[in-house]
């Protein structure tokens, strides 16, 4: 079970590491990690390039996510029980879509492909729970748009939703691995959001329709 689950996260991270926001803004003649908050996330690609590019990478960077869930069972739907079906139970596989979201998520966040820079995970990561646990990444939309939607802050509404997930796996499944694992991207979520929190309490936090300042990261 270690060899599947260190390819399982392998395969997660490289695809979780395809540096969608830094591509669509090269694309357009800018490099994300100078301009803005110079962070290639969607946030900051959406405040410097304009809705279009930003929500493409959203989507993207949430397909990714979804994909790198995904991959374990798709393999063995493709596979079922012919010669190369491994002797692993449903159970296993659900192992397996958990070590492939995280993988994408340290993939977004720490891509090889751009130096190991990358964004905060939040769109990978609701990709992923999508997959995983589809109601628990209804509720944390629900909370990321209702936050959004008082406060007008995007990290703040991702902290929020983040750490919605953990309790959502909690009450509604009662399973202490997906509830551990929600509870670690949560607070994986948060640390990167670091920054974030500090602006936040010195009132200086980039509200949505902002521009940031140059200084921000």
């Amino acid at each position: 079970m270690v060899t599947p689950l260190l390819l399982a996260a392998v395969v997660g991270y490289l695809l979780g590491s395809l540096p969608f926001g830094y591509l669509v803004a090269r694309a357009k003649g800018v490099n994300i990690f100078e301009v803005g908050s110079k962070n290639p996330g969607a946030t900051n690609v959406r405040r410097v390039l304009g809705n279009g590019p930003g929500y493409l990478v959203v989507v993207l960077d949430v397909l990714k996510g979804a994909l790198a869930t995904f991959a374990p069972w798709g393999y063995r739907l493709l596979v079922k029980d012919g010669p190369h079906a491994p002797a692993l139970d449903a159970t296993d596989y659900g192992y397996l879509a958990i070590a492939g979201m995280v993988g994408a998520v340290l993939g977004h966040s720490f891509s090889c492909f751009t130096g190991f820079r990358g964004g905060k995970g939040v769109a990978t990561g609701a990709g992923g729970f999508t997959v995983l646990f589809p109601l628990g990444a209804g509720i944390a939309l629900v909370v990321f748009a209702t936050t959004l939607a008082i406060s007008r802050y995007v990290s703040l509404a991702s902290m929020l939703a983040a750490t919605s997930l953990p309790f959502a796996a909690f009450v509604f499944t009662r399973s202490l691995v997906l509830t551990g694992v929600s509870a670690a991207v949560a607070v994986f979520v948060i640390v990167r959001h670091r920054t974030n929190i500090t602006r936040l309490l010195a009132g200086t936090e980039t509200k949505i329709g902002q521009k940031p300042a140059a200084s921000k990261s």
